[in-house]
């Protein structure tokens, strides 16, 4: 493929492109003078420019209304979080019940795991994947102690196989199998952060039923990259954050599903809290706890307003474009910057390698590049030019072009800059 068919690619898709005008709703970083090329998102999400008015309104009905803010606000913050059931649910394919939106990440996926992870004394197993994001991995080894269980018996972790970088998904089937009486819970991200695998989670998640496990996920590298489906999957509880591809700031409030056929079971523990109690009943200031149906249940604190205020102006952004056109988008631009990669390869001798699967069904719009040698002075020198990536140890860079407010054109100004390095 010659430079001129790669150029004229782009800039055909950016004249097409029925995104394009969202990139205005974003405050790009500046780099001499000029908007950087951000392709971060999959690690902090621009700040949309609607979102200084919104967390200003809050501030301003604060000032305004005192205490009596909770019901006279002009979004009263007492029912603040009942706005997000619906932009939420679209955004993850569940119903309006299964979600709710509180605390963070971890924290979320904790208080699920209390309900979820039920170990016994032949049932106690967890299956995740090998290299998960860390954090992952300390919930769940902490959860496994909590319990009386020694990690190293109790802790499942599927590997790529030698030579890959991806998990082969029968490896996932078999090991639930060989597992199957023992295991409590599958629990797996749906997107992996370091390599951009996509699992099937339709599969994951009935694979594990059919051995009378659980099945959970973290969708922090997921929601708001790829379509979800988490009600027709069947998935029994999965929890995100809102701060990368979802766009609602540093350490912005996360998100948490409980399936309906869970929405009900009084007979699942849950660490109980306030706003979680029978909303119709809370101010009564009763001893019993009684939870409200659906996700809701599963709150311990009242909503953090401010925090999310940041997330409604994000989410109203979402239902405008669409996570369908957004997903296919995001697939489009991954796929373009794998063939510009695959031409800097050709030409410079090899000197990355594509570790993100090509399948567009295996991936989002996250493109990791393993670098062969001097991988971190080639990132150093791609910011050095306005083009923000993220690195990861021990030598791979994550390019993310996101399809809310990344275009073609960037992507092939990347290309350029990395053609530019290699050239040196």
């Amino acid at each position: 493929m010659s430079n001129y068919d790669v150029k004229d690619f782009a800039l055909r898709e950016d004249l097409i492109d029925e995104l394009k005008e969202f990139q205005d709703k974003f405050i790009f970083p500046q780099h001499d003078k000029k908007p950087v090329i951000y392709f971060t998102g999959n690690s902090l999400g621009l700040q949309p420019r609607s979102t200084r008015d919104a967390v200003l309104a809050e501030l301003e009905d604060w000032g305004k209304y005192g205490v009596e803010g909770h019901f006279m606000a002009s979004s009263p913050w007492f029912s603040y979080h009942e706005w997000f059931h619906q932009p939420a649910a679209k955004l993850v394919g569940a119903l309006p019940g299964e979600v709710v939106v509180m605390n963070q990440l971890t924290s979320n996926l904790h208080f699920l795991m209390v309900s979820f992870y039920r170990p016994s004394p032949n049932r106690y197993k967890i299956l995740t994947e090998a290299k998960a994001f860390p954090s992952d991995r300390y919930a769940v080894v902490s959860q496994i102690k909590f319990h009386g269980f020694d990690p190293k018996d109790a802790l499942i972790e599927i590997a790529p196989r030698e030579g890959k970088h991806t998990i082969d998904e029968e490896d996932i089937n078999e090991a639930i199998a060989l597992h199957g009486e023992s295991l409590a819970m599958v629990f797996i991200g749906g997107v992996n952060y370091y390599s951009g695998q996509v699992f099937n989670m339709a599969s994951i998640t009935s694979w594990a039923h059919q051995v009378g496990a659980i099945a959970g996920f973290d969708l922090a590298h997921a929601a708001g990259n790829i379509e979800l489906h988490l009600h027709d999957w069947q998935v029994d509880f999965a929890a995100w954050c809102s701060y990368k591809y979802l766009n609602s700031g540093p350490g912005g409030v996360a998100g948490a599903f409980v399936h309906q056929k869970h929405a009900h079971a009084s007979h699942l523990p849950r660490f109980a809290g306030w706003w979680g109690h029978d909303k119709d009943r809370r101010f009564l200031m009763e001893p019993d706890f009684v939870p409200i149906g659906g996700a809701e249940g599963w709150q311990v604190s009242n909503a953090p307003v401010l925090s999310m205020a940041a997330h409604k102006a994000s989410l109203e952004i979402f239902e405008q474009a669409g996570m369908q056109k957004l997903s296919k988008k995001g697939k489009k631009l991954s796929g373009y910057l794998m063939r510009l990669l695959d031409v800097l390869n050709e030409k410079h001798g090899m000197p990355f390698e594509i570790i993100t699967p090509r399948e567009e069904h295996r991936r989002g719009c996250q493109v990791s590049i393993l670098v062969k040698k001097n991988g971190r002075q080639v990132f150093e020198k791609l910011t050095a030019r306005g083009i923000i990536a993220d690195w990861r140890e021990p030598d791979v860079i994550r390019v993310a072009p996101v399809p809310l407010y990344n275009s073609f054109g960037d992507v092939y100004a990347f290309y350029e800059a990395l053609d530019a390095i290699l050239s040196d």
